[in-house]
């Protein structure tokens, strides 16, 4: 049976009081629209179907060509937005599977057992599938339609929030309006939706369609957190945090140990390392990855970058940046895009390294700023070292050999070279290159002048002269 997936995105959610559509904000490192997809890609034998309207460029940029996609011109309901794919999946899949872009938390094994379901032709009596739904049981609606049934359990219809009568009010049963139509019958007889009063063709009427045809619709009993609609921020938000209990128990079961789940904010993409420890106010986004028998907070946040294993980061930040085996950062530490320290590297409190490499054990104690530089071997950054690497035009390089020792509040005014062993005094401001095994200071730096003879004498001290001892 080949299944296409229909995902529904064509509205603008105005709830979220935001310029940017519902369906683009984000959870875990992935917009709500993305999650819908993830939920489908695994089922469907076609490339997802997106209805778009509003925002179908930012979406199109989001997507590519991951999906196919379809437009809903005027928002005239969600009966009208999937009448919009007939034309591309008309007779190329047995089974067409619907939901909505704002239930992130769905997960595909659920859907799975849903479009199964639908799948089902065995009649013994009963009649033709028309299809199969999800439905929960809960006491918050968020807004649901409710599942009405006769007396023989069989589903009837469904009645919109707005419409209910009290006694359907008080239905507890609900519709999250996930849908898995047998594909024939639901082209046929998605033309005979009529519009409501507000004009709107609702995609539920299908359901008391097949039940007047005497069609049979079957149901699965949803996960109540997975079909957790989201209309506004506060939703978004307790939806954040079920997507976070997941996330983090994921790499609890995988060898991870996480001080305190609860203020460990994880997204999806990133990936950790066996034995590794992630302490409290940790945030770990983007393609981030974590070696093993790392270290990573308190405090900190590491987005978009590799962290080898043994690793330590200690209240810090870290951005499209690369520390290898045993380097260690912080506290207060800032690594900013283009950094990589190499293995072994100690970066001390309030240091910062912009797009720059920093060598085997190199010690860069605290306070000093590396930008554009590539440090050799073993190198000793004192305290206040500044790489003076922007002119007001240009970022200029610098350039430090193995075992070079800077001393406290050093200045390197870029470009500069310094060769191996080099050294400066403390204070100096270095705006030339230095040979190596030669030790610089002074303002402008230059070396030590180098020591003259001593005169010798003209003659004998005189008698009774003695030596001054200090």
């Amino acid at each position: 049976m080949t299944v296409a997936a229909v995902i529904l995105a064509a509205g603008h959610g105005t709830r979220m009081r935001s310029k940017l559509p519902k369906f683009l904000h984000s959870l875990a490192g992935l917009t709500l629209l993305e999650w819908s997809l993830q939920a489908v890609e695994e089922l469907s034998g076609l490339r997802p179907v997106v209805v778009v309207g509003y925002a179908r460029e930012q979406v199109h940029d989001l997507l590519g060509e991951r999906v196919d996609y379809c437009v809903q011109n005027e928002p005239l309901g969600t009966g009208h937005a999937v009448m919009q794919a007939r034309d591309v999946l008309y007779q190329r899949a047995d089974q067409v599977l619907v939901i909505y872009s704002d239930m992130p938390l769905l997960q595909a094994q659920t859907l799975s057992r849903l479009t199964q379901l639908c799948a089902d032709r065995s009649h013994h009596g009963r009649p033709p599938i028309a299809l199969s739904m999800l439905t929960v049981k809960r006491e918050e609606s968020q807004g649901f339609g409710r599942i009405v049934r006769d007396d023989d359990g069989a589903v009837r219809r469904i009645v919109e929030e707005a419409d209910c009568s009290a006694e359907e009010s008080a239905i507890r049963e609900l519709n999250p309006g996930v849908y898995c139509f047998d594909a024939p019958w639901l082209w046929e007889n998605l033309l005979h939706l009529a519009p409501n009063a507000n004009g709107e063709y609702y995609l539920t009427d299908m359901v008391g369609i097949a039940a007047e045809q005497r069609r049979r619709i079957e149901t699965v009993a949803a996960p109540s957190d997975e079909v957790y609609g989201i209309n506004d921020r506060s939703q978004l938000a307790v939806a954040s945090q079920v997507m976070r209990q997941r996330i983090n128990r994921a790499h609890m079961l995988a060898g991870v140990t996480l001080i305190d789940p609860t203020f460990s904010y994880i997204d999806a993409s990133v990936t950790i390392g066996r034995d590794s420890v992630i302490y409290p106010g940790t945030h770990l986004q983007g393609e981030t990855t974590i070696g093993a028998s790392c270290h990573i907070g308190p405090g900190s946040r590491i987005i978009d970058s590799a962290i080898g294993d043994a690793c330590r980061v200690e209240y810090s930040v870290i951005e499209k940046a690369r520390m290898e085996r045993g380097s260690e950062i912080g506290p207060f530490g800032h690594l900013r895009p283009g950094a990589h320290l190499g293995e072994s590297v100690h970066m001390g409190n309030f240091g910062e390294v912009k797009n720059s490499f920093l060598g085997r054990g190199v010690k860069m104690g605290h306070f000093s700023y590396i930008g554009d530089a590539t440090v050799g071997e073993n190198v000793n950054v004192g305290a206040g070292t500044i790489t003076c690497n922007y002119d007001g035009v240009s970022k200029n390089p610098t350039t430090l050999g193995d075992d070079v020792f800077l001393g406290s509040d050093t200045l390197l005014v870029a470009p500069v070279t310094l060769g191996p062993r080099a050294r400066t005094g403390a204070g100096s401001v270095v705006t030339r290159d230095v040979e190596e095994d030669t030790l610089v200071y002074g303002v402008p730096a230059r070396p030590a002048p180098a020591a003259e003879p001593e005169d010798e004498p003209t003659s004998m001290p005189p008698s009774g002269a003695h030596e001054k001892h200090e």
